[in-house]
């Protein structure tokens, strides 16, 4: 494990990530677009290989995963698939089959702690928009019953998906825009790019390689002040880094501080021993999911869990301890004075 020398120039790419990086310059090249998409700014930096053109291309792929899984468009087919439940079986597109397949999945592995049907809480509590809810403890129980995500039904032969209890309803923001950053990877292989960031509200996906066959360095924000330096740098390639903390989207009624990772089992905000849980994939969709699950989890679990999958990850608890996979301990950079790595 390294130890902080000295500040380098970091640039913030939303949520919980910072990049330092060498900008080129090039007559011929496209700069960095963002785009506001998924409810969220969305970066795209294709470096030399930035064309108008392959931009466009990938802004279009965001703006069409959005028009399908969207809870907030009236006419997604995640929203017409929460209209019919309990009603009738909707048709949708192979997408939303394979993404819904890969939640339910996730959500198995994890004992629920991952939960697509977690809807009708979302919405409940409405943490996020400008009118949250601190709802009372009868319609959470009444809520409960609704989530489950062994009730969802998934028919591959007639592409269909059907929620059999009316008021069930998904919601797929814990994975969707993973599998965004998956889709637009996919978009800069095909296109022979040789580095690109895509930062999708704080789920980045560092392809490539940056100058001089360098890894990227990743850096995780302090999720005690987010605003400040990171708390440690880790450098990786083709990877996703995705992040989840309550210290984004929360609020605070009666001096309580309420964040939006619900717990699908409670119905509330979840109160586990975790700051913050940062996974570390090469499938970004994969990470967005298991870094929700992490984070309901606990420290220990999620740990347990991470390294029973192999699958490299940060935990960062309320004692102020980072728990790293031991393929990250000896390559981390710890820059908190204030923290310490468990080996």
């Amino acid at each position: 494990m390294k130890h902080k020398k000295n500040l380098p120039n970091i640039i913030c790419f939303c949520f919980t990530i910072y990049f330092s990086l060498t900008f080129f310059s090039c007559n011929n090249t496209v700069p960095s677009q963002s785009q506001l998409c998924m409810g969220t700014v969305c970066s795209i930096n294709l470096y030399e290989d930035g064309t108008q053109t392959l931009y466009d291309k990938m802004f279009q792929r965001l703006k069409d995963i959005e028009n399908l899984f969207s809870t907030n468009l009236e006419n997604s087919q995640i929203s017409k698939i929460n209209q019919a439940a309990g009603k009738n079986p909707v048709t949708v597109h192979p997408e939303v089959l394979l993404v819904l397949e890969k939640a339910c999945q996730i959500a198995e592995i994890t004992s629920g702690a991952f939960e697509p049907s977690i809807g009708p809480l979302v919405t409940l509590w409405n943490i996020g928009s400008e009118t949250p809810i601190l709802p009372s403890t009868e319609k959470i129980k009444e809520r409960l019953p609704l989530i489950d995500y062994k009730k969802i039904q998934l028919d591959f032969e007639n592409n269909t998906v059907f929620l059999p209890q009316t008021h069930m309803a998904l919601d797929l923001g814990g994975i969707v825009k993973g599998y965004a950053a998956d889709q637009l990877a996919k978009i800069a292989t095909q296109e022979g790019v040789k580095k690109a960031l895509f930062d999708l509200g704080g789920n980045v996906y560092a392809f490539g390689k940056k100058e001089k066959n360098q890894p990227w360095r990743v850096g995780i924000k302090n999720p005690l002040n987010p605003r400040d330096e990171p708390i440690l740098i880790v450098p990786v390639e083709n990877k996703s880094v995705v992040t989840s903390g309550g210290y984004e989207r929360f609020f605070v009624q009666d001096d309580i501080y309420y964040h939006h990772i619900l717990d699908s089992k409670t119905g509330y905000p979840s109160e586990k021993d975790i700051l913050s849980s940062t996974i570390i994939f090469e499938n970004s969709m994969v990470a967005d999911a298991l870094s929700t699950a992490i984070f309901v989890l606990g420290a220990k679990e999620g740990f347990d869990l991470l390294n029973k999958l192999s699958v490299d990850g940060i935990i960062i608890t309320k004692n102020k301890e980072i728990l790293a996979t031991k393929n990250l301990i000896p390559i981390i950079e710890l820059w908190a004075k204030d923290f310490v790595v468990i080996q």
